[in-house]
């Protein structure tokens, strides 16, 4: 993959390519970024507020900047874009539902949220910086590793087609043209080689657009582009901490986040290796993914300051993007991170890309997706695949991670303490985790070679 890059992780673009390069890393990341804040709206109480809904989803982007930027530079510095995660979701709508807080508004509920927050984000940055996760690494050989990238791909399948599929005119759309961009069309011209994400999605975007103003799509239609809540944006809001008041630590609240955070380490470290393969850098090591580790704890501690109801961690569909468009510079991450950040106080700007249809991000996850499953897939390159042994622990930790959320989702615990509810049903719900321990637990009790597991390569 390294000797196909256009630009690998040491190398500084010009500013004329780095600026719009960073920005299509901003598009990027900018569905999954949205999608928290709408998610945690109605839980946090703020579903009918859309200027209070606006500044929390100013203040995750201006998190997200901030947390990348210190990742890039002083953390694992791979070019890995950091913003918030759905591993938070399940335990931060279980706070937002605690029976004391069934009245509360939203201020309370943030505030309860941001005490879970900024304690996980606490052992996190134990976990890192201590070196607990690096030495835990000599354990982790390719046939773990590849399920687990594989399933941060796999696992989203959800959010693809369905969203695509609202209508498929402007979803299909979305896919085409970042096939066309990306794969046929690539070699053809140098703008299709470098932007063809941004192309897909700013071109799905104004048809939509264009079919709203000429009244083919009309309100309540999934590509409707909708401009209302611009007026209700400010012009310019700078975030700050404590902005919602001081948190509220909790020990219920804290332990139930915990899930979320395990979850969230399990698939940065998955995220890890896709990005350096992706990216020419070396395979990380126990060393680099600890220091990942407790930036990503930094950051999640930033997010609990400010109080974005969310922590931090990698971002897979900016891994993807880096293999479609094959720029894994460092320094065109950096420059996104800043614009996050600039475009973050402006909130009339951010305010504009929440008129990105469903269908358009549904269709872009498509795209992307696969290509986080097939890098997780190519490790296997290393390991015997004419192995039984192989074979049936790759196909168990795959299907159990697709298979076991399913069953959490319509069977959720319901006995016990509900502390150790929310965490046996965050765990079970996160494929990813699923797939990493199975994996993790056969490859390592399972009698099998080094050459066989392909550890030697």
């Amino acid at each position: 993959m390294a000797k196909d890059l256009i630009y690998g992780i040491d190398d500084v673009p010009p500013a004329r390519l780095a600026i719009p390069l960073g920005f299509q890393h901003y598009l990027t990341m900018f569905g999954s970024t949205v999608a928290i804040p709408l998610i945690m709206a109605g839980p946090l109480g703020i579903a009918d507020d859309p200027v209070s809904l606006g500044l929390l989803i100013g203040t995750m982007f201006f998190v997200s900047g901030i947390a990348t930027l210190l990742q890039t530079t002083w953390g694992n510095r791979l070019p890995i874009v950091q913003g918030g995660t759905f591993s938070f979701l399940a335990p931060a709508i279980a706070i937002c539902s605690m029976a004391s807080l069934a009245d509360a508004g939203f201020e309370v509920r943030m505030r309860h949220v941001q005490g879970a927050v900024i304690a996980g984000a606490l052992v996190e940055m134990l976990i890192g910086y201590s070196g607990l996760v690096g030495k835990f690494l000599r354990f982790v050989g390719p046939i773990t590793i590849a399920p687990t990238i594989a399933l941060i791909g796999l696992s989203l399948f959800e959010f693809g087609a369905p969203k695509a599929g609202e209508d498929w005119r402007i979803g299909g759309l979305t896919i085409v043209l970042i096939v066309l961009f990306s794969q046929y069309l690539r070699r053809s011209h140098r703008a299709f080689e470098l932007f063809p994400i941004t192309l897909g999605i700013v071109g799905a975007w104004g048809t939509a657009w264009a079919l709203t103003r000429m009244g083919v799509f009309q309100e309540g239609d999934a590509s409707f582009v909708q401009t209302t809540q611009l007026a209700a944006a400010p012009l310019v809001r700078v975030p700050y901490p404590f902005q919602w008041g001081m948190p509220i630590f909790g020990v219920a609240a804290f332990v139930g986040m915990a899930a979320g955070f395990m979850a969230s380490i399990v698939e940065s470290v998955g995220d890890y290796y896709a990005c350096a393969r992706l990216s020419g850098a070396p395979t990380p090591t126990a060393r680099s993914v600890s220091a990942g580790i407790g930036m990503e704890g930094v950051g999640c501690l930033i997010a609990g300051i400010f109080g974005t109801g969310n922590g931090t961690t990698s971002y897979s569909e900016n891994i993807g993007a880096i293999g479609l468009t094959r720029v894994g510079s460092r320094r065109v991450v950096q420059v996104g991170a800043a614009i996050m950040i600039v475009l973050a106080i402006f909130g009339k700007f951010g305010a504009l890309f929440t008129t990105i249809p469903s269908p358009v991000v549904g269709g872009m996850y498509c795209a992307m997706f696969g290509m986080i499953a097939a890098v997780g897939l190519s490790s296997l390159q290393f390991v015997d695949l004419n192995s039984g042994r192989n074979l049936f622990i790759l196909g168990f930790a795959l299907f159990m991670g697709l298979s076991v959320p399913e069953y959490f989702k319509a069977n959720a615990v319901t006995a016990g303490p509900e502390w150790l509810r929310n965490i046996v049903n965050t765990l079970g719900q996160t494929g990813m985790a699923v797939g990493a321990f199975l994996a993790l637990l056969l490859d390592n009790t399972i009698p099998g070679t080094r050459e066989e597991r392909g550890l030697t390569r």
